[in-house]
């Protein structure tokens, strides 16, 4: 016996084809039942279509809207690690502060990365794209302001002659 030839032979037998291939007139003759008529079946295919695409949509906006409002919670976390590190310079704080100022970095370099998966022709990406970019903003805000904190950062003129008095 040959490899997929069953008992049955070479066709399928339960197979049915549902395709009307018959040009007799009886079959012509006899009358939809009531409800039903031959152009509505592709009407209704499209619009459970139209209602999949629809709903695909909604889904793809609503993850990107998540996605969008991921980075606050690293911003709580990042803040929350930043109070405890306290403000004196040492090896832990420093490492919390460029970690604080790296990450929204790299989040901001891969924003396109980031929403290709919910590219659609249906769904704007502007506004979570605008509240991703201003989230990592304010990470990189979080971790500026900590360097100040630390006083690593340049502000007054005694930081750049050195024979100005610290202010």
């Amino acid at each position: 016996m040959e490899k997929g030839k069953g008992v049955m032979g070479a066709g399928r037998r339960w197979a049915v084809d549902f395709s009307d291939n018959s040009t007799a007139p009886s079959s012509r003759d006899i009358p939809d039942p009531p409800g039903f008529t031959r152009a509505s079946v592709d009407q209704d295919d499209s619009a459970v279509s139209r209602q999949k695409k629809d709903a695909e949509a909604n889904w793809k906006a609503q993850k990107a809207w998540e996605v969008a409002q991921a980075p606050f919670k690293n911003l709580l976390m990042m803040g929350f690690m930043m109070w405890m590190a306290g403000s004196t310079v040492h090896l832990f704080s420093i490492g919390i502060t460029f970690s604080a100022l790296w990450q929204p970095i790299s989040a901001l370099q891969g924003v396109g990365k980031v929403f290709e998966p919910y590219k659609d022709n249906k769904v704007d990406l502007l506004g979570p794209k605008l509240l991703f970019i201003a989230l990592n903003l304010g990470g990189l805000a979080l971790g500026v302001w900590k360097l100040n904190t630390l006083g690593l950062l340049p502000t007054h003129a005694s930081d750049w002659v050195s024979s100005l008095s610290p202010a």
